[in-house]
């Protein structure tokens, strides 16, 4: 069960400012969908073989439909560094410099 105190804590790790009347829908929602969780693990599901993928059963390579997520794997050249690097807005010469994002 998610307590208010919950709640709390993953918006604050988002970094999300909710009002109390967000924070009681919020708090309801998890709780809903961890009693749904609850009811799908009450299921027998011994006869069910592992998926192990899901587009098999909606196509296949040979389908137009998902051919582009059965491609195959191809080595191919990557950009060299130098090229990576004279696209940067900023850079110390080795790595990209970004700004800081994460305040905390």
């Amino acid at each position: 069960m998610v307590s208010e105190q919950d709640v709390s804590y993953v918006a604050d790790l988002a970094h999300l400012e909710l009002t109390p009347e967000e924070r009681e829908r919020m708090l309801k929602d998890l709780n809903s969908i961890l009693g749904y969780i609850e009811r799908l693990n009450e299921l027998d599901t011994s006869d069910v073989e592992p998926m192990a993928h899901v587009a098999g059963r909606y196509g296949t390579a040979r389908d137009h439909k998902f051919g582009y997520a059965m491609r195959p794997d191809e080595l191919l050249p990557c950009l060299p560094h130098e090229d990576a690097m004279q696209n940067a807005p900023q850079t110390d010469g080795i790595f990209f410099k970004v700004p800081k994002v994460i305040e905390k």
